[in-house]
């Protein structure tokens, strides 16, 4: 792995086409303050979501969206773009990316992508595993099975992916076993195959934060506490009352488990903060891990929480 604790450090140029910037982190590790530092240095800039729960319209403070003020008159794009009642899967998204990005470089803008969800960044810059229609009957099949069943059953079909996944991992247990069952094929196998990434098009640069576990952890647990203040049980509250499928993306962001459990009176206030702030660093970690071994290791690692007041934004990257 190539870390740099230098934000004066400078990364080679990939391509000669046109510029994105990129800022890849766990949560609450500055990635959006850092963003609109560097739209601040540059002419012009639009700052281009990556965030899995930033995406909905409906969680504004558990998903620590940025406030106007904090955008401070920069474009932000594809945040609270998708109502909760719709899941925005990560082609979804990176064809909203895609168009974004087209925008900005038609308006001779910067656009700076900010984000920790690993999977939207892969899925924009490497393509989609060309993936067949599943076939109906076996979805219904699959999704029926209870997680223990399906987890046997693709340990035996697809032990590789299997081995990749947690055990009560639902959604992506049931994914895997529908694919392998209705294409003949493993995931692995369909992900060498990928289309559509526009990576090798771009002059990219990209940063991606890492900073000190105990301090990210420290901020975890303080902004999960500002959330409770600022309104997120007002804002689970009118989530709740749209009746949304419990399945939805929407209704297992964190924090959204954790208020609920208050208003129905099974948890009080105290402890919910507490569920909630423990889920966020686990979040983080997973994060954090996910990054430091799938981001290429060309992309500078900045193991400092100095990036977020470096006076000399501009220089972390490389346009």
């Amino acid at each position: 792995m190539s870390t740099s604790n230098s934000p004066n450090e400078r990364q080679p140029r990939t391509t000669s086409g046109p510029s994105l910037a990129l800022i890849a982190g766990p949560t609450a590790s500055g990635k959006s303050d850092l963003a609109v530092r560097l739209a601040r240095c540059v002419p012009r800039a639009v700052v281009i979501n990556a965030d899995s729960a930033q995406v909905y319209g409906d969680l504004s403070i558990l998903s620590a969206r940025p406030t106007p003020a904090e955008m401070h008159g920069i474009p932000h794009r594809l945040f609270g773009t998708w109502d909760g009642a719709q899941t925005c899967s990560a082609a979804d998204w990176a064809a909203a990316a895609r168009a974004e990005i087209d925008a900005a470089h038609r308006a001779d803008a910067l656009p700076i992508l900010v984000g920790g969800t690993g999977l939207y960044i892969r899925t924009l810059l490497d393509g989609i595993a060309p993936i067949p229609p599943i076939d109906p009957a076996i979805r219904t099949q699959v999704r029926a099975l209870p997680v223990a069943e399906a987890y046997a059953a693709l340990s035996r079909e697809d032990p590789a992916r299997a081995g990749q996944l947690a055990p009560a991992d639902t959604t992506r247990i049931a994914r895997a076993l529908e694919v392998v069952r209705s294409t003949g094929q493993t995931m692995a196998h369909w992900h060498t195959q990928r289309t559509g990434g526009i990576g090798d098009a771009l002059d990219l640069s990209a940063v991606v934060l890492m900073p000190d576990r105990a301090w990210l952890y420290d901020r975890c647990d303080r902004r999960f506490a500002a959330m409770w203040q600022r309104g997120a049980v007002d804002e689970v509250r009118a989530l709740l009352a749209r009746g949304l499928d419990p399945e939805l993306p929407v209704m297992r962001a964190i924090g959204v488990r954790e208020v609920t459990a208050v208003l129905n009176g099974d948890m009080d206030a105290v402890a919910a903060i507490a569920s909630g702030s423990q889920a966020t660093r686990n979040y983080a970690k997973r994060q954090y891990t996910w990054l430091r071994n799938q981001m290429p290791e060309r992309w500078p690692r900045l193991a400092t929480e100095n990036y977020i007041n470096a006076d000399d934004v501009a220089s972390l990257f490389q346009f």
